[in-house]
Formats: structure tokens, sequence, C-alpha cells
């Protein structure tokens, strides 16, 4: 049976996050050929329609509105309801994002419906489809199955490959107008300690340091490193804790969930509050000085040494190989 799918896409200053096209290559699973309906929120997103429908929407619904300049789960789900019962779609599709997490959880009990979150594999398409989602901190998977109702899922960040882009697909981008209001708080300015550098959610390439790394100043050859793999940096709790660095780069159960194609871990011990945001990634390099680290248990390659040794040789050898 065909499905009519609507993906929430996200923008952030000015641009598709690439999230939005890896939960439409998830809304295509599901349709079973049925249409994709793209929707963005904010206050300047309608020019942004098109290149959702280049990788893979039919067409692109949007609501602009001051009060969405910013995102509020009030502004947003006044938005999505609206959309909502005017499409009045068979299955929903988020990024299992901050704002998706915040944001799923509130329009699924609108909707007196389930919600499968945190996807990171879909096996089968159409009514077949079984969603795979970890569980216990990621030390266990499993395997879920709608089978009445309302199908919504939120699928993690670079786990599902999105559709190759396709400039040559076209469709409508219209525009919905919805009054938002009422709204128990407005986020009047957003001050963001930095803007430069790769997502870290989304980075294919993470460097990551623990309490090993010692100092604030520690974390330079770590972002060295990380830029030249065109990556980015993050960090244990216990990095963030010791104030050698911000917490917006902690990584695990109480930090992000990433999943990069090359994950480095230096200094970090590997303390199983870590490994549950980290343990998914596709390749784990960790470099730590003790043998019986914790974190050479999920390792695929493990280094036993002074990352203040180890990490200025591999900088001095993937400069070698960039020159040649």
């Amino acid at each position: 049976m065909s499905k009519k799918v609507v993906v929430l896409g996200e923008a952030r200053e000015g641009a598709l996050r690439n999230v939005s096209f890896e939960a439409i290559a998830a809304a295509k699973k599901v349709a079973g050929g049925g249409e994709i309906v793209g929707l963005l929120f904010g206050d300047s997103v309608q020019t942004l329609g098109e290149e959702m429908i280049k990788y893979g929407a039919d067409r692109v619904v949007t609501v602009e509105h001051p009060h969405l300049k910013h995102y509020t789960s009030d502004g947003f789900g006044q938005a999505f309801m609206a959309v909502y019962e005017q499409e009045k779609p068979e299955a929903i599709v988020f990024g299992h994002t901050a704002l998706g997490k915040d944001l799923s959880p509130k329009i699924a009990s609108k909707l007196a419906s389930g919600l499968i979150s945190d996807v990171t594999s879909i096996e089968g398409e159409g009514d077949d489809a079984v969603f795979i989602r970890p569980i216990y901190s990621g030390k266990a998977f499993e395997k879920v199955k709608n089978k009445d109702g309302l199908l919504f899922i939120s699928v993690r960040p670079n786990n599902i490959e999105p559709l190759a882009k396709d400039d040559s697909r076209s469709g409508d981008v219209s525009s919905v107008s919805v009054d938002i209001a009422n709204l128990r708080s407005v986020i009047s300015e957003v001050v963001r300690k930095s803007t430069e550098g790769v997502d870290l959610s989304e980075a294919k390439v993470v460097v990551a340091g623990g309490r090993g790394v010692k100092s604030a100043e520690g974390f330079a050859p770590l972002e060295e490193l990380a830029q030249l793999l065109g990556g980015a940096v993050g960090a244990s709790r216990g990095a963030c804790d010791a104030d050698y660095c911000d917490y917006s780069l902690q990584i695990g159960q109480t930090g992000k969930v990433v999943t990069p194609d090359l994950y480095i871990a230096a200094g970090i011990s590997g303390a199983i509050q870590h490994m549950a945001g980290m343990s998914n990634s596709k390749v784990i390099v960790a470099i730590n000085k003790d043998p019986e680290a914790n974190i050479f248990k999920v390792a695929d390659y493990g280094i036993v040494g002074d990352l203040f040794e180890v990490i200025p040789m591999m900088i001095e050898e993937i400069k070698k190989i960039k020159t040649n």
C-alpha cells in the first residue's frame, strides 16, 4: 500500500542540513511508491524547497513566520499541526536531531500516535519495512515494525544514505499561512560560541579528546588533525567537566550521538556513557597510554602511546599525503 509521507526538513544558517536529505531517503523506503512531501518552517525558507525536491521530495510545503526564525516547540508544533491537518499523511519522518528529539514526542502525543525514534537503518520497504534502533545505550538493537495506524519515525543523522541529487527533478513549492500565536516563549536572538567548522552531529570524521588531553591547550593538535581530515572536534564528558572545552562538544549518553565514518578517540578511557554516543561509528581508532583502557574494546584500531606524540605524527603523515 502506497503512503503519503511528510518529511520535516531542517535549515541552519540559510542552508539545509544533510539529515533532511537522509530523512527523504528513509521516506522513500516506507512510501511504497507514494508521495513524499517536504516541510520547511522558518522566516525565509521558500528558496530551499527546490533543494529538497532535487534530493527526492515530490513537492514541498513551507510555513514562513517571524516567530519561526528560531526553533521553539510551540511555534514549530503549531506550524506542523496546521500542515498535517491539510495533508493528512499516512507517515511522518523527522531527523533524530536536537530539534527532532524535542518536537517529535510532542507531535506524537497530539496525534495519539506511536513513535519509532532514533532509527539507524531500515530493512524492507513499504508496509514490510522493519526499523532498526539501538537500545540499552547502544549495547543492543531492536527491530520494530509498525502494524497499524500512523507511521512516525525519526532517523539518526549520518546513518541512512541520501538519494543522489538529481538537478532535473522539479516539483511544486507552495506556502501555507499559519497564525503562530499564544507562544509561551519567543527566542529573539541566538548567540553561538562558534559558527565555524563542520557540524559535529553530521561530521564524517570526528577527532575526540578526553581527560588525557590534560588542558584546553591540549585540544589544539586535535583541532589541527580534524581540520586536515575535514572533520569536527568532540570531547568526552570528563574533558568538558575539567573545563578543557565547551559542553557543546560533549559526545555520549548525555551529549551528542555521532556515527561518523572515522572516529579518533584521543586520551579517552572509554566510559560506557561515552561509548553510547560513538560506538556505532564505522571505524574507530583509539589512542591511549593505558593498554587496558576500555575504549580498546570497541576500537577497530588501537594505538598504545602518548597522544601528544601520536597525533603530531599523524598530522605530519597526512600533510605528506596531501602534498603528494
